[in-house]
């Protein structure tokens, strides 16, 4: 009985670790600014990043378990010396996202406490570096970032609900878009599910010795659950404010707008914690999960893996303070991750046909392969159709 349910605490951490490595600063950003862009309409992209969610995850975490080999193992062995390729592509997109997820953290205390972004990074990243400290690192991560994931959920709800939201509006568009933008929908893909977060529940399982498929797609299905839950009381909470506003959002900080407009000075103060919560848990996420692309790889990283995610941190808070355009380079990280995707679940896809990692024994899902190569396909193409997209971004 015990051992049960330490699989299942270990099963919950790896679903939060996920989903709140997928809300992080960028998440609230993309989100805030697409839904400005395209309104109701952004319903469907929405819906579409949900479903590609789904599928990423279920597949990856499935045979990620079975093999017990992290991605770059599993890549190593489709090709030999592709695992090189992904993971420092994986670690460098994790990066990207970290200097906006410390930076994100930073600004959500200068919201609530009104300490000076400087000093708010260093306090997040100590907060972060002392998770890594700890004897039991598991344990202390999946507890923190349960607390705060349902943190994060709760304040959602209460802005959602008071900026309300044309929700009849948003059901239609979610099926019948006025406006499809193919960029937006990569980025949005790209920032839930691309480079790191693919991975990131499925190696702490893999850390934890979970091997059972059965139970990667609890965790799995939990972690798409409570990503979703977040992307959708985001939206209708920005949405209930763009709809009926007469001038645009802050450009310097939209989503904190949004939250000020929609629910007065008090929903201004929830975003902050909502912000710090996703900043710090997300500069967690990227940070072990973007190492851990590293460890199997250089025996060095692996014998002092702490040390190395601690020094992730540090040079993310350090580089930070010279990134002149956050938001634009949270997006940018989104859109960079998102054509990651594609090679990342080929990858493993490909290894659920060889014996070598997963085994005489285990069958892969044929409908979740079909889905996965669909989806392979499907952001390799919306890779292309956005490439010339990317570099407006920063205009």
């Amino acid at each position: 009985m015990t051992e049960k349910k330490g699989t299942l605490q270990v099963i919950l951490g790896a679903a939060f670790l996920m989903a709140t490595s997928a809300i992080g600063p960028g998440f609230l950003t993309q989100t805030t600014v697409f839904t400005q862009q395209l309104l109701a309409s952004a319903a469907f992209a929405i819906l579409i990043t949900i479903i590609v969610t789904a599928i990423v995850q279920l597949n990856i975490w499935s045979i990620i378990c079975v093999s017990g080999l992290r991605a770059q193992d599993v890549a190593n062995k489709v090709v030999p010396g592709l695992g090189y390729f992904l993971a420092f592509a994986v670690a460098l997109g994790g990066l990207a996202f970290n200097i906006g997820n410390v930076g994100g953290a930073a600004l959500g205390l200068n919201t609530v406490f009104g300490i000076p972004n400087s000093y708010g990074a260093a306090i997040s990243a100590a907060i972060a570096i002392f998770i890594f400290l700890n004897k039991d690192l598991g344990k202390a991560m999946d507890y923190f970032t349960q607390l705060l994931g349902v943190l994060m959920i709760a304040l959602m709800l209460y802005v959602a609900i008071q900026s309300a939201p044309p929700v009849a509006l948003a059901a239609k568009e979610t099926v019948m878009p006025t406006t499809i933008n193919w960029t937006v929908i990569l980025t949005l893909i790209g920032g839930t599910v691309g480079g790191y977060i693919s991975f990131s529940g499925a190696h702490r399982l893999i850390d934890a010795g979970v091997r059972d498929p059965k139970d990667a797609k609890k965790g799995a299905i939990n972690g798409i659950v409570v990503t979703s839950i977040m992307r959708i009381l985001l939206f209708l909470a920005v949405l209930g404010v763009v709809y009926v506003a007469t001038e645009a959002l802050d450009k310097g900080n939209p989503a904190a707008d949004a939250f000020r407009r929609g629910a007065g000075e008090l929903g201004y103060r929830m975003f902050g914690i909502i912000l710090w919560a996703a900043g710090v848990t997300s500069v967690i996420g990227a940070s072990y999960t973007s190492v851990s692309f590293l460890r199997s790889l250089f025996g060095g990283i692996d014998r002092n893996y702490r040390w190395w995610m601690i020094g992730f941190i540090c040079a993310s808070t350090a580089i930070n303070i010279f990134v002149a355009n956050p938001v634009a380079l949270l997006i940018a990280a989104g859109s960079i991750n998102g054509m990651i995707l594609p090679l990342a679940l080929g990858c493993i896809l490909l290894g659920a046909y060889k014996k070598s990692v997963v085994g005489e024994n285990y069958r892969h899902s044929v409908i979740l392969s079909a889905a996965g190569w669909a989806v392979v396909a499907f952001t390799f193409w919306m890779g292309v159709q956005a490439l010339p997209n990317l570099l407006k971004i920063f205009e």
